[in-house]
């Protein structure tokens, strides 16, 4: 049988929203590549794209819906869809009579798919009306506020600008790992002359690489923004008509920089040398144009938003906001753009409850953990792996009230463990779908290219077919209208405004080949009026946080080739006999008495872990280091305060260790 070639996009969580071509022979997936027509990706792949044939055809993927009894026996029975779409409609029936209402049903969802399409778990709860819903987003929602404050709106620059920098400033980013397809634009810019500076509290893969590296003190990084924004000012290098024509409180910014901002202190709490310091801030007066990327580690602590706020402040006073190659980099939320039919599906009213109830997804557990009236009882997970979630204290004591927990996944996670039900989820290879990024402009469409794996099934499918059961047990207990079918869903995406803005004129053309959004048809009247960040009322000088003897500050990246826990199980990415890293400084060692290679154990009022050191001799003494996922997730040991609304603070955690107690 002749191959055929499919268009896909690659969903993850992460920079790239990649284009591929997809080559499948006799029904099956043989191999991909990268498709050349994307204008961000370029024909190329990341390894865990090259990666993803086995990731369709592993062993360790889930084939039929499966039914454990009791939870956590691992006591794992096959059953039918229609017995699976049964017991769970049967419950969520029999809780909306018991509470007279669907508040007790509940779903917490994320990142691990975010084509369009896959807001299917959202409609499918919308359609049985008010019930308990997750809000706000854990990973960037400081940033955006942010981002929001200085402009008034969604902003990021174009990411393929970036390779007409004169100079690039990477504050807490690390796109040799997170971000590989920037780098070809950074590597651009270089070749063309363009210096390259890093911020990051890590002598990171891509600090490596950097003309200038500054290693900062983890949650201080809107002071060193000041202070060079001060410097630039004094120097009289700032862009003054910019300032005084196209923002708004460049007088209180000015004073506070210039009443309340220690330079020597600012040394003191950053760990920045006044030598580093007057360099970047030289770098940043004399040279144009500047990109200013902000990356989401920055955010990650309970200062984060300030710290975007200032680094934004710092591109404004250096008149880089808005001219060729220059601006600002932190990522954008364009979906919005889009009708998002799924997510934006409208239920059955209910007589006395006027909305759904809303979760904040920063402390999901212990926010849930909170409700009465009705108590949350029966919890749907999709493209979620609480793992990554943290304070796993309040997941436990969720998990002892709930009476139901259904998990749709591809793999056997650690949360499908702890389960009821899991379902098998499908690929986007076995799914229509349409992707558009969060950090580059483009569309694209995502085709089916081969059958389901087994039994697997896409969140819309199981949406469709579980409704249906919900409607034959009481009928018109949801309006989720099942007999639409997924191409339904993208054309009613597809706009005459949406394809007007990515420059298209039918869903036709779209199957061929991906689109890139024209940002200028979107720029408001207000976009070249920027809003400096004042912290007039706030400390400036507040400790950096190490005063507890041998406590560390934990920092948990993200690594190569994972993103969060997924591919974790492939072979090819990984190997069977890999042990949880654990990364410490040299003083570190010393004190606790720890040697290269040793088991140790990192641990706080939340739990410990238990891996093997290494020594990092370009480590802070204040830091230890561990990346996500594993057999022993690291998140275990992170905790939020309830009162805290924003990102989760990852970065905020304390830790201690030690060496590990002989078995």
């Amino acid at each position: 049988m002749k191959e055929a070639i499919y268009r896909n996009t690659c969903p993850r969580n992460c920079y790239g929203t990649c284009g591929i071509l997809s080559h499948v022979k006799n029904g099956k997936l043989i191999k991909v590549t990268g498709n050349p027509d994307h204008g961000y990706s370029k024909g190329r792949l990341c390894a865990k794209g090259y990666a993803y044939t086995e990731y369709v055809y592993s062993p360790n993927r889930l084939k039929y819906p499966m039914l454990q009894s009791p939870r956590g026996s691992g006591n794992w029975k096959r059953i039918s869809w229609d017995e699976a779409y049964t017991i769970i409609a049967s419950k969520m029936v029999e809780l909306n009579q018991r509470y007279s209402s669907n508040l007790a049903s509940g779903y917490n969802k994320y990142s691990g798919n975010l084509g369009l399409l896959h807001y299917a778990t959202e409609g499918m709860f919308n359609s049985m009306g008010p019930h308990t819903m997750p809000i706000g987003n854990p990973c960037a929602l400081s940033g955006r506020l942010a981002m929001n404050r200085s402009f008034g709106e969604n902003y990021s620059s174009i990411p393929e600008d970036m390779a007409g920098a004169k100079l690039i400033v990477l504050w807490g980013a690390n796109p040799a790992i997170t971000n590989v397809h920037q780098m070809k634009f950074i590597y651009e810019a270089r070749k063309q002359g363009a210096k390259l500076v890093v911020i990051d509290p890590v002598f990171s893969q891509t600090a490596k690489k950097a003309d200038l590296y500054i290693q900062i003190h983890p949650g201080t990084d809107r002071l060193l923004a000041h202070a060079i924004a001060k410097l630039v000012i004094n120097r009289k290098q700032h862009c003054i008509q910019f300032l005084k024509k196209q923002t708004e409180g460049w007088l209180e910014y000015k004073q506070y920089l210039e009443n309340h901002l220690s330079i020597q202190e600012v040394c003191r709490q950053t760990g920045v040398s006044i030598e580093a310091l007057r360099e970047l801030s030289e770098l940043y007066g004399t040279t144009k144009p500047i990109a200013t990327w902000a990356g989401l580690g920055v955010q990650r602590n309970k200062r984060g938003s300030e710290s975007i706020s200032a680094i934004n402040s710092l591109a404004a006073v250096t008149g880089n906001l808005f001219i060729p190659n220059g601006g600002l980099y932190y990522m954008h939320f364009d979906v919005e753009d889009f009708p998002c039919a799924l997510l934006n599906h409208k239920g059955p009213e209910h007589p006395s409850i006027p909305a759904s109830r809303e979760v904040d997804i920063s402390d999901y557990a212990a926010n849930a953990l909170l409700l009465s009236d009705p108590p949350l009882k029966l919890l749907w997970i999709a493209s979620r792996n609480i793992t990554q979630d943290q304070n796993f204290i309040a997941w436990d004591e969720l998990f002892q009230q709930l009476e139901l927990i259904v998990t749709v996944d591809l793999y056997m996670t650690k949360t499908a463990e702890r389960s009821d039900i899991v379902l098998p989820a499908a690929t986007h290879f076995e799914e229509e779908d349409l992707n558009v990024g969060y950090w580059h402009y483009w569309l694209s469409f995502n085709q089916k290219a081969i059958p389901p794996y087994y039994e697997a099934k896409s969140d819309l499918q199981i949406a469709r077919e579980l409704t249906t059961k919900l409607n034959e047990l009481s009928p018109g207990f949801s309006n989720f209208p099942a007999s639409k079918e997924p191409i339904d869903w993208i054309k009613e995406e597809l706009t005459p405004e949406i394809m007007d803005l990515y420059s298209f004129s039918s869903f036709e053309e779209l199957m061929e080949r991906p689109f890139k959004k024209d940002i200028t048809k979107v720029m408001s009247e207000d976009r070249n009026k920027f809003r400096l960040f004042s912290p007039a009322n706030q400390r400036a000088h507040d400790q950096a946080g190490f005063d507890k003897v041998n406590e560390y500050k934990l920092i948990t990246p993200q690594s190569l080739l994972k993103i969060h826990s997924q591919y974790e199980s492939l072979n090819w990415l990984n190997s069977p006999q890999d042990e949880s890293c654990i990364e410490l400084s040299i003083e570190a060692a010393r004190v606790n008495g720890i040697k290269e290679r040793e088991k140790i154990e990192v641990y706080n009022d939340q739990g410990k872990i238990v891996g093997v050191s290494k020594i990092n001799p370009h480590l802070p003494k204040t830091i230890i280091l561990a990346h996500q996922a594993g057999d022993h997730p690291i998140n275990q040991l992170i905790s939020q305060p309830n009162d805290q609304i924003g990102s989760t603070y990852f970065y905020d955690s304390m830790v201690k260790i030690k060496k590990a107690e002989a078995p």
